[in-house]
Order: structure tokens, then C-alpha cells, then sequence
């Protein structure tokens, strides 16, 4: 990078707009209306998610003054009665009088749907809000929300009631020594029906993450709902670099120092960093202005392209491959924890879940920036260049003999019928989203699920033993395996990156194990697998965990089934003396209508739908549970082992 560059991206990132942040800022592009009717357009739902989003709105406003180089701390807290606090020491909301809506900057933000400074007024360069709606829709959504401005000496306050509706103007009540906006508010609960009780972790989670996307940073989260208040504070110098630390924790890495580049081009600020370790799972994080591209999009494909060209041409110039030799993008990304963030100006976003990044300049630019710094650091680093090619070629040593596997779980063809695993019973309907599958734990308890079923929508495919654990294996060794074999072919969709969601023939996948110990290990090692390899169905739903009983509990013609043992001790006490209490070891121990009536029936049973809120964390978890550290294993153990219930 050129010196120009350098001073470029300081300023980006140290530095302030060049630009004042007024009313006249605030550009309104049309009115709020009906967010309280369908507030699902806004926030996506009003379940426990929706709850959470309604955080970030508030929490990314923050961030944007931090990036824009005016606010250095932000301090998130939930306060008694699920009230939550966001405070940052920015310049403070634009108390002035928007000449447009006649109001001050502050009552316009938190009333007018697309109104903010993000839309060309220059107040801010880059921002992760995606449509200025953020404010507003939290105000519309709230019981209350109340927002307090330190700006030039005055404390200047505003209380919104009844969603969203002002109780009088903005109004100076005291002096200060102090900059920035504290927002508070409290979630509606006639909107947020499901739940108004925030979860520490789901938030603590983000902030965090925001925290390693953004370097410098302090970010402080404090749960102030119990007696002795819990406060954490995360700030990292090093940013992503320090991210794919954090992610390689409980890994084996194959090089010391995170691979670290950045550069500045088009006024779009791009890093990546990178480390091998020695597993055999990529694990690539792209990120558009904080915002999670889950489906990936130019920036992680200008990133695949450059580590593939630049990999190969090193191993072919130092004669560490034949010269007519290529290693595959999978040989190079093999054991690869890598994260990729870019800051842009005006980002564009596609997929279905507006998660994917489409801007075509974005490619070329991580690209460039990407090819160039890694090419200079393999050079530069002959130790460490020669560690990551050799990592490649026997990754694609292991593809080529994985290729041959692979081809045993393909189907064929529809007409292909005969090749369903023999030990299947399948279901007599066709229509897919009608038909399940349980994926059951030995033969006894097959035999069992198989006379007990309903044989119209319902299929068994009994698994012998422990499944292998996908963590510690090689793509051979995975497709060779019969029991995932098997599993490949019933399921009909396809595995890894070849997976086609429309040809899966079950839209309910159940798991279904011992409510023990064990059950709970071959339970994990199954929801490894699938989060490996079979991703997609997980995210479309379509995947469950069956909650079998632990207890009958029996009084002459009364009988129930009980699933936690503080349960069956409610149950005995109420049925009074000479009552007769059996426990399951194990589903094999229920006959056929027992199975049926307890963990069969969809009208009486308890299914736990699997799915992945962070797959982030949810990528560590696998790791620590089922890679070779086991120190981090007991830690997590020992931590979390006051939640563990008996329904896994």
C-alpha cells in the first residue's frame, strides 16, 4: 500500500468525517407507517429473535458513530423489568429542527420511517444499517422509549409512550460535561407475545462480535436483572486478527501468526486474516459493515479466488506441485479458519434472506488486496507457505479418494428406488412435507418405532451404535462410514456442497436416542454430521430431536408419562400411595404403543426443532465438543453443567 492509502485508512478508521452531523443531516424519505401492524417487514418476527433485533437497531446507530470516528465506547445494559439501556459517547443525536418535518432531529429519527443520516448527507461514510428504519420501528414497537442527548453543554430529553407517540418536544433539562445518546425502551408486550425476557448470551454473543469486526472499540454489556449485576467489556486492538484467535482457541494451529491484510480502494476498506489448523473443516466468516453475509456474496468470492491462485502459484514456482498439477479451492481452504470484512459505502445485498453481497466491484477489490499482501507474505515466510501447501496437497490426495466414496451416497435417479438402505422402513406417501423420518438409536428400539409408527408419513432408519464423529475424520473416511451412508441416500438431497433442499424426501428429520448419557453423545455426533455437512437442512427447519419420557407413573387406571424427575415427584405426590413408578433406560424398553403414544404421536409428543442463531459460536461448540482438546471440553462441562436437563 502506498502511503496515501495508509493515511486513507487511518482516517477510516481512527479518524473523523470531514462533515458536521446537524439537522439539516437528516434527509426523510417517507412517513412511518403501520410497523405496528406488521412489524414482521421490519424486524423479521416477533418471537425472542424479533425481541433481540430490536437491540441491534439501537446498538448499530452506535456503532456508525464509531466508525465514523466520534464515539469510543458503547455501553449495552438490561435493566430490571427487561429495559433495555444503549449509551455511546458520540456526538448525540441532532437536537435542532429538521426543516423538512418541522421537528427536532431526535423526534424526527425515532417517528419517520427511512429518515437518518446515512442516505448522502455525508455524516456518515460507511454504515450497517441497511434502510435508516432501525430507530423508528424500535419506538413503534416499544411500551415506551425514552432518549436523553449530552450535546454543547445541555441535556436534552424525550419520552415516547403508547408506540411511538411523542409526550411533548424535545425539551433541555440540565447541563452536562458529557457527549452522546443514551436510548432506553421498553418492548411492547402486546406485540412481543411470545416472550420480553432477553437472554445475556444471544446479546453478549453480538457484542462481542462487534467488538473483534471493530477494533479499538470498547463495547460493555451489563445485566443488571439480577441482585449482583454481571458486566462484561470487550475491546480488541488487534480486530479480526484477535477474531480468528478466538475462533482457533481449542484447535491445533499449523502456523503461529494470523495472516493479516488490509487495503483501501474505491473508498471501500477490505481485511481479511487467516490461519490453518490441522482439522479438516473450513470455517470462512465474511461481513459486510458488521453485518453477518451468511450467504457469502463478492467480497468471500474474490477472497476464494485469490487464496487459490496465490497457493497454487507459490507451490509451482517453489516446485512443491508438478507444474501440471492444481490444487482445488477445497484442497486450499482445508483446516482454514478465516474472516473477511469490508466497509462500504453503499452496500447492496441479494439472497433470500438479504444476507448475501452482490456489489460486482467488491470481487475484484478483495481480490487484488488479497492476492497481492498474501503472495508478499508466502515469499517473505517460506516456513509457513511451505506448512499451508503441504496442507493442500494432502487435502487433495484425500479428495480424490473421497471422490470415489462420494459416488456410493449419490441416488441416482428417482427410479433408483431399490438403493434406499435395506434396514429402511420407509413411509407409503410420496408428499415430502408430509413424511418424517426417525432416525432411531439400535434395532430393539427400531423394532419397536417400526411396529409403532404410522406407517402412511412416518419412516425408521435404525442406526447401529455411535455414528462417526465428522470432527476427527477425512471426507473418505465420512462417505465410507454405512450408517451416514445410509442416511445420505434415505434423506435423497444430496450431501456438502452437492445438496439440492427440493429433492429432500422428509421435511421432518427426527433424532431420536435414549434420554441418557449415551443418547446424549450419539444425539451430538448426529447434529455434527448434519451441521457439516447437511447445513441446509437444518436452516430450512427440517430438523428435529424427539424428547422420549424418563418415568410412567401409574395409579390403577391413571397413567402418565413425565420427562423430568421433579416432574414424576409432582405426579407421584398428587396420585397419594401405592403408586408404581417406572423408568426407561431406554426406548427399547417401551413397547410399540408406548412409543407411539409417547413420542410418536403428533398429537401428544415433544419435538425440540434444531437451529443455528450464530453459526459462528455454534461452529466453536462442535469443535470444542467433538475436536481433540479436551481441557476446553471439561471447562465447558463444568460451566454449563447447572443448566443440563434431562431432555438433552
Amino acid at each position: 500500500m502506498d502511503e496515501k492509502q495508509m493515511k486513507e485508512i487511518e482516517e477510516m478508521e481512527n479518524g473523523k468525517v470531514d462533515h458536521s452531523y446537524t439537522a439539516d443531516d437528516i434527509q426523510v424519505l417517507e412517513g412511518l407507517e403501520a410497523v405496528r401492524k406488521r412489524p414482521g417487514m421490519y424486524i423479521g418476527s416477533t418471537s425472542e429473535r424479533g425481541l433481540h433485533h430490536l437491540v441491534w437497531e439501537i446498538v448499530d446507530n452506535s456503532i456508525d458513530e464509531a466508525l465514523a470516528g466520534f464515539a469510543t465506547d458503547i455501553e449495552i445494559a438490561i435493566e430490571k423489568d427487561n429495559v433495555i439501556r444503549v449509551e455511546d459517547n458520540g456526538r448525540g443525536m441532532p437536537v435542532g429542527i429538521v426543516e423538512k418535518t418541522g421537528i427536532s432531529g431526535v423526534e424526527t429519527i425515532f417517528t419517520v420511517l427511512h429518515a437518518g443520516g446515512k442516505f448522502g448527507g455525508g455524516a456518515y461514510k460507511v454504515s450497517g444499517g441497511l434502510h435508516g428504519v432501525g430507530a423508528s420501528v424500535v419506538n413503534a414497537l416499544s411500551e415506551w422509549l425514552e432518549v436523553t442527548v449530552h450535546q454543547n453543554g445541555k441535556k436534552h430529553f424525550l419520552r415516547f409512550e403508547n408506540g411511538g407517540k411523542p409526550s411533548g418536544a424535545l425539551k433541555v433539562i440540565g447541563d452536562t460535561d458529557k457527549h452522546g445518546s443514551v436510548v432506553r425502551f421498553k418492548a411492547d408486550a402486546s406485540i412481543f407475545t411470545e416472550t420480553q425476557v432477553y437472554s445475556f448470551d444471544t446479546l453478549n454473543t453480538r457484542i462481542r462480535q462487534l467488538a473483534f469486526l471493530n477494533k479499538g472499540i470498547r463495547l460493555v454489556i451489563i445485566d443488571e436483572r439480577e441482585e449482583e449485576a454481571k458486566r462484561i467489556e470487550y475491546k480488541y486492538d488487534g480486530g479480526i486478527r484477535q477474531y480468528v484467535e478466538y475462533l482457533n482457541k481449542n484447535k491445533n494451529v499449523l502456523h503461529e501468526d494470523v495472516i493479516y491484510v488490509e487495503g483501501l480502494e474505491e473508498g471501500i476498506l477490505a481485511e481479511v486474516a487467516l490461519q490453518y489448523n490441522d482439522g479438516y473443516m473450513p470455517n470462512i466468516y465474511s461481513f459486510c459493515n458488521n453485518i453477518n453475509t451468511m450467504e457469502g456474496g463478492t467480497h468471500e468470492d474474490g477472497f476464494r479466488l485469490a487464496l487459490t491462485r496465490v497457493i497454487n502459484a507459490y507451490a509451482r514456482e517453489n516446485n512443491l506441485i508438478k507444474k501440471d498439477e492444481t490444487l482445488a479451492g477445497d484442497d486450499v481452504r482445508e483446516g482454514l479458519t478465516a474472516i473477511i470484512s469490508v466497509k462500504h459505502p453503499d452496500p447492496q445485498y441479494e439472497g433470500q434472506t438479504k444476507t448475501k453481497l452482490g456489489n460486482s466491484e467488491v470481487r475484484k477489490i478483495v481480490s487484488g488486496i488479497l492476492g497481492d499482501q498474501l503472495e508478499r507474505f508466502l515469499i517473505e515466510n517460506p516456513t509457513t507457505a511451505k506448512i499451508i501447501v503441504e496442507k493442500g496437497v494432502l487435502a487433495s490426495k484425500a479428495r480424490m479418494a473421497a471422490k470415489k466414496a462420494r459416488e456410493l451416497t449419490r441416488r441416482k435417479s428417482a427410479l433408483e428406488i431399490t438403493s434406499l438402505p435395506g434396514k429402511l422402513a420407509d413411509c407409503s406417501s410420496k408428499d415430502a412435507s408430509e413424511c418424517e423420518i426417525y432416525i432411531v438409536e439400535g434395532d430393539s428400539a427400531g423394532g419397536s418405532a417400526k411396529q409403532g409408527r404410522n406407517s402412511k408419513f412416518q419412516a425408521i432408519l435404525p442406526l447401529r451404535g455411535k455414528i462417526l464423529n465428522v470432527e476427527k475424520a477425512r471426507l473418505h473416511r465420512i462417505f465410507e462410514n454405512n450408517e451416514i451412508r445410509s442416511m445420505v441416500t434415505a434423506f435423497g438431497c444430496g450431501i456438502g456442497d452437492e445438496i439440492d433442499i427440493s429433492k429432500l424426501r422428509y421435511h421432518k428429520i427426527v433424532i431420536m436416542t435414549d434420554a441418557d448419557v449415551d443418547g446424549a453423545h450419539i444425539c451430538t455426533l448426529m447434529l455434527t454430521f448434519f451441521y457439516r455437512f447437511l447445513r441446509p437442512v437444518i436452516e430450512g427447519g427440517y430438523v428435529y430431536i424427539a424428547m422420549p419420557p424418563l418415568f410412567k407413573v401409574a395409579k390403577g387406571n391413571r397413567v402418565e408419562y413425565v420427562y423430568k424427575e421433579e416432574e414424576m415427584e409432582r405426579v407421584r405426590a398428587e396420585m397419594g400411595e401405592n403408586v408404581n413408578v417406572q423408568r426407561y433406560k431406554g426406548l427399547g424398553e417401551m413397547n410399540p404403543e408406548q412409543l407411539w403414544e409417547t413420542t410418536m404421536d403428533p398429537a401428544f409428543r415433544t419435538l425440540k426443532q434444531v437451529n443455528i442463531e450464530d453459526a459462528v459460536e455454534a461452529d466453536a461448540i462442535f469443535e470444542m465438543l467433538m475436536g481433540e482438546e479436551v481441557e476446553p471440553r471439561r471447562e465447558f462441562i463444568q460451566e454449563n453443567a447447572k443448566y443440563a436437563t434431562l431432555d438433552i
